[in-house]
């Protein structure tokens, strides 16, 4: 095969140059030793996939993050030392999150696979002179392939033939309309694809007609191919709260690595034994790196999950939960996203006037909507082009089958569609009586002319083919002409005829989408659409949807081609619709608007969707109309495919934030208090605490259980009134951090308290003193810090009666660890006295006091952590705005 040049895009070339440049016979296309050779030197037809990870890869994977390595590195200290049962309550921890995190990342590897499902099992293949059915993995540049309606188009083709082909090409371009193909060449080379009216590519359906193609590209060759290797290249970003978590395991590595050193080394100088030390140094390190943390994050994002499927929400990827509480833009598609993708006659206008359908006395109109089409009738289902099956679906509401007509008024001669005379028409003879009707349909401005029409009337049509072409609408226009007897020889005369009348044709808007798009706008996200369709159509519907209001700016996949960096980023700053735009466009917009620091959602149904998909921070793929490309590329799948789902997804990846951010604060409100009694005891001339298994028993039964059950906690009342959390934003902003100094320096002193206080009793006694005293106290403290404003009292306890009953659970594990023989000598403890214990209750008591008393300030607007944070959230909020 030669080519002149591989620059040049074949959509430029004409047919001849183009049979040329692939050494093709017209007539007999390759011979069977040629597409051998051109077999072996391009390869077959196929998508090839992404090599995939090995479930070992996968779960050796989990093991990157700071905190777990340092919890191991903890362990390897604690073997040293002989306490192998904190060995093995550590790497049961670390253990479970793995293979927790590992199986919902083993699900994110079939994005490609999906591709190669996509091509078609055979097609009809011109060799040697003669058509035969091959498979399509058997193509080779060169080969003509011929096109009949309901095939898959099996690769790239340069249309040599096209007789009133018409090609659905919305999974590629997100075009809603069946696209009409033409041979000529085209002499624009920077043409979207949408607008390459002479190719047909791959994974596209043939919607009716007839044709013959020109392989021009196979397999990844194939603008399909190009999408897979997007698709297989892409990184998977990361979710803010994985940023947060990674930050924080960060920090928190450096400061336990250097207090366990500092207080190793001093006591060593001092003169302490090394072995001793090293025990404080361990205990230290267990005190402060919260070992539930990877695994109740991991579980709770699994149960938002499970209730965000009952909300018809499917997650793929668990963090993408936590994401959506983050969105700050929501980019969505049009066809099948914000609409019903389902051509419909919205209006007509006939005897100058405009309704809303059909009405009775216009039966000429109904009779050649019915029958002037190349519809296929099976029962009450229909087959075709979509804007014809919408004609024949209005016809019959109105009382008109088109069976029923066609029988009555059978074809006799017909003039096809073409992109030249951008009209059609058909001839037909009735069956009950000598007399024939020609209907010719098309575009207004062609049909008009050939009308018998007063000057006024024109007028008056055109004006309203303008308003319904201005609407974003498909506009027909009817007209016939008749008589008596036989069909003429001239029945298809295109003169003298009578206008029928208009029909605009569109792809409805679904009823709840511009409700979801004002619960976004509501809730600080920002809706932008980003579609292949036409910007006239793109304009109409991002109005109805109140997605942009009058004066905003459309901008087409050419124009955006044009933009350097800055220019983009100036039109993202104000209102926008992208139209036609490719695969790449779309990946682009992303890109900048995620430069700007924010957090984007994006919709698609289709195979061109499918790269941005994964670019974005959460892609959200349509369950029922979409493509399984997108699917298996997205992070979330809408069983529905309604966009008021995302909304409701939005709300619940709030409350898990919130839910998580709870959890956080409450486990290092209470390592904190563990590390302060650790740390202070020495100072105060007291002996060493708390022993390393009491602390993990702390860290694993009463933190990590009661931490859980906070996943539970409903949605704060305004969670969906209140701006999305900025992705740079720590997770222990709004007072957080101030709480946990406070309330965990508010424990360790009543823990070293109740230590001064019992210090006379055995060694076994005071530590079981303190080791309750701190369980109580962080038992009590879960139970207050459900929310960060409202009080116990008035959140009452049924709201949440998991977190109660584990509560109450871990109450009793701790006491059968202080009451039983077994629980005595795996934990060091012994039997406590009522006073004893009382002494350990009222310390909780007291923190439950404390927080109530801060939540109290702050609902009085004296809050001393919380001012600074609202601030800059309305701020934010109104800049975005």
């Amino acid at each position: 095969m030669t080519d002149r040049n591989q620059t040049v895009p074949f959509h430029t070339e004409d047919r001849t140059r183009a049979l040329a440049r692939t050494g093709s016979d017209p007539e007999n296309g390759l011979a069977e030793s040629e597409a051998a050779s051109r077999l072996l030197a391009h390869g077959k037809n196929e998508l090839q996939p992404k090599p995939s990870r090995s479930r070992l890869a996968l779960f050796l994977q989990q093991f990157r993050d700071v905190l777990i390595l340092v919890l191991l590195a903890a362990a390897v200290l604690a073997a040293f030392t002989g306490d192998f049962g904190d060995v093995a309550v550590i790497l049961l921890i670390v253990l479970v999150n793995a293979a927790i995190g590992s199986t919902q990342e083993a699900r994110a590897e079939d994005a490609v696979r999906a591709l190669r499902s996509m091509l078609t099992q055979a097609a009809l293949v011109r060799r040697g002179g003669s058509t035969r059915e091959t498979a399509a993995s058997e193509i080779v540049p060169g080969d003509l392939v011929v096109l009949e309606a309901g095939a898959v188009v099996p690769c790239d083709l340069r249309l040599l033939e096209a007789n009133a082909l018409h090609v659905q090409e919305a999974t590629l371009t997100g075009e809603s309309l069946p696209v009409h193909k033409q041979t000529e060449a085209l002499p624009n080379a920077d043409l979207p694809l949408g607008d390459r009216t002479n190719m047909a590519y791959k994974g596209t359906l043939v919607s009716s007609g007839r044709g013959i193609g020109l392989a021009v590209a196979t397999g990844m060759s194939t603008e399909l191919g190009r999408i897979a290797s997007m698709l297989s290249e892409g990184e998977v970003p990361r979710t803010p709260l994985q940023m947060r978590l990674a930050t924080f395991g960060r920090r928190l590595s450096v400061l336990v690595i250097a207090i366990a050193v500092l207080v190793f080394t001093v006591g060593a100088v001092r003169g302490e034994p090394w072995d001793q030390m090293l025990l404080l140094a361990i205990s230290l390190a267990v005190a402060a790196i919260p070992e539930a943390l990877p695994a109740v994050v991991t579980i709770a994002l699994a149960l938002g999950a499970k209730r965000m499927a009952a909300r018809n929400a499917v997650v793929r990827r668990l963090p993408a939960v936590e994401t959506l509480g983050s969105v700050t833009y929501l980019c969505t598609d049009k066809t099948g996203t914000l609409t019903q993708n389902s051509m419909q006659v919205r209006a007509v206008f006939t005897a100058l006037a405009e309704h809303e359908r059909l009405p009775p006395e216009s039966t000429q109109l109904r009779l050649a909507m019915a029958i002037s089409n190349d519809v296929v009738s099976d029962g009450d289902a229909l087959r075709g082009e979509a804007t014809e099956t919408a004609l024949c679906t209005a016809a019959a509401a109105s009382g008109l089958r088109r069976d029923a007509a066609i029988a009555e008024w059978p074809r006799r001669a017909e003039v096809p569609f073409t992109s030249e005379s951008k009209s059609m028409t058909t001839v037909h003879e009735s069956v009950a009586a000598s007399r024939w009707v020609a209907f010719h349909k098309g575009a207004p401005e062609v049909v008009l002319p050939l009308c018998r029409l007063p000057e006024p009337e024109r007028t008056a049509i055109t004006r309203a083919a303008e308003r319904f072409a201005d609407a974003g609408r498909r506009v027909l226009a009817f007209a016939e002409r008749s008589g008596e007897g036989s069909v003429p020889a001239d029945a298809t005369t295109q003169q003298d005829l009578q206008f029928l009348g208009l029909c605009a044709l569109e792809d409805p808007l679904r009823e709840e989408a511009k409700q979801a798009v004002q619960q976004c706008r509501r809730a600080g996200i920002v809706p932008l659409m980003v579609t292949g369709d036409h910007p006239a159509t793109a304009r109409a519907i991002a109005l109805q949807a109140d997605v942009i209001h009058e004066g905003a700016r459309v901008v087409t996949g050419t124009e955006l081609t044009t933009m350097d960096d800055a220019a983009l980023a100036a039109t993202l700053a104000g209102e926008v619709v992208f139209a036609r735009v490719a695969p790449e466009h779309k990946i682009r917009i992303v890109h900048a608007l995620q430069a700007r620091g924010e957090v984007v959602a994006l919709t698609g149904d289709g195979v061109n969707d499918a790269p941005a998909l994964r670019a974005a921070d959460i892609g959200v793929a349509m369950g029922k109309g979409g493509t399984d490309v997108a699917r298996e590329a997205a992070d979330m799948v809408l069983l529905d495919d309604n966009l008021a789902t995302v909304v409701a997804a939005v709300e619940e990846g709030r409350r898990m934030y919130d839910s998580v951010r709870k959890f956080v604060r409450f486990l290092m409100t209470g390592n904190s208090a563990e590390l302060l009694t650790i740390l202070l005891a020495p100072l105060f001339g007291l002996p060493l605490p708390l022993l390393p298994i009491q602390i993990l028993w702390i860290n694993l039964v009463t933190d990590g259980l009661p931490g859980l059950a906070l996943a539970n906690e409903p949605s704060e009342p305004s969670s969906m009134q209140r701006p999305p959390r900025p992705s740079s934003e720590s997770l222990f902003s709004d007072g957080a951090w101030q709480h946990m100094v406070a309330i965990g320096g508010l424990m360790a002193a009543l823990a070293l308290l109740a230590l001064a206080i019992v210090h006379d009793d055995n060694d076994a006694t005071w530590r079981t003193v303190v080791f309750t005293t701190l369980v109580t106290c962080q038992l009590l403290h879960v139970l207050t810090i459900r929310s960060e404003r409202q009080s116990l009292w008035s959140l009452g306890i049924r709201s949440n009666w998991p977190l109660v009953a584990v509560a109450i659970g871990s109450l009793l594990l701790q006491l059968a660890v202080i009451y039983t023989p077994l629980g005595n000598r795996l934990l060091a403890t012994a039997p406590l006295r009522l006073h004893e214990l009382a002494l350990a209750v009222g310390a909780g008591l007291i923190v439950m006091l404390a927080v109530e008393g801060e939540k109290a300030l702050g609902r009085r607007g004296r809050g001393l952590f919380r001012s600074r944070q609202k601030a800059a959230n309305v701020t934010s909020t109104t800049s975005r705005s």
